[in-house]
């Protein structure tokens, strides 16, 4: 079987159209002889996240994942959103000579310092992840200490 090769625009004797350069940096820049190699394995979902006197409120981009795919945990105060991601296609009858599947794990954590661990909703609507974590109360206790 041979090995499939990317268009270059470098290899092609086309008219010049005055973006060689251009090409040739984005082509040098995705090549395999590349350190550290762009991968899609360390890329990540960005999160916003908010605070107001009750709550944390986080928002994950999650295109294209299901709420099946996802798992939230909360333990000592650290926030852990997880993705597991398999791309399967069952195309029976099908004579491939190359193909490929996909499967993609990522995750964040986030430090909440004063989360309250009941109460916590989450909601996942057109690719986005909301959720709200309760605060805990604080008790700010304050001593008058006495010098000796």
């Amino acid at each position: 079987m041979t090995g499939l090769v990317p268009f270059n625009k470098k290899n092609t004797n086309l008219l010049s159209t005055g973006f060689e350069d251009f090409y040739n940096m984005l082509d040098d820049f995705f090549s395999d002889n590349w350190s550290p190699r762009r991968s899609l394995a360390r890329d990540t979902f960005k999160i916003n996240v908010q605070q107001n006197d009750a709550e944390y409120l986080i928002e994950a981009e999650l295109p294209g994942v299901s709420k099946d795919e996802i798992d939230i945990d909360l333990a000592d105060g650290r926030l852990s959103i997880s993705v597991k991601k398999e791309e399967n296609i069952n195309e029976e009858k099908k004579n491939y000579i190359h193909r490929e599947s996909r499967y993609s794990s990522m995750s964040r954590s986030i430090y909440l310092a004063d989360a309250e661990t009941k109460g916590i909703k989450a909601k996942l609507d057109n690719g986005v992840l909301n959720i709200s974590v309760p605060r805990q109360e604080k008790n700010v206790r304050t001593e008058k200490i006495e010098i000796e």
